[in-house]
């Protein structure tokens, strides 16, 4: 696959070390939805064990981690820069006007 099917699905995203990078959004396959650091992942089987961990942390955080969310999301810079520039990236394109005429 060639990395211009890519463009649709890129995203501007944290890295571990906390620096902005571009990620893609799969559109398909078992992971069809998730940010992923190479579209390669897409395919890739999920892991048990980490799904399982996954629940039982979310079991017991849910209401913290949304909490924790909800604020860097108004607050934090970092989180309001990325969401900038994805909605710039997401931008449509010049579309042709439609005049109505009222007679």
């Amino acid at each position: 696959m060639k990395a211009e099917e890519f463009t649709e699905g890129t995203v501007f995203a944290r890295s571990p070390k906390g620096l902005f990078t571009m990620k893609y959004r799969c559109d398909a396959g078992p992971k069809a939805g998730r940010i992923v650091k190479e579209p390669a992942d897409c395919g890739k089987p999920k892991d048990p064990s980490k799904m399982a961990q996954m629940r039982k942390t979310r079991a017991r955080t849910k209401i913290r981690q949304a909490r924790k969310a909800k604020f860097a999301k108004k607050v934090n810079v970092g989180s309001r820069i990325i969401a900038r520039l994805n909605k710039f990236r997401k931008r449509p394109t010049k579309k042709k006007l439609k005049r109505k005429f009222f007679r």
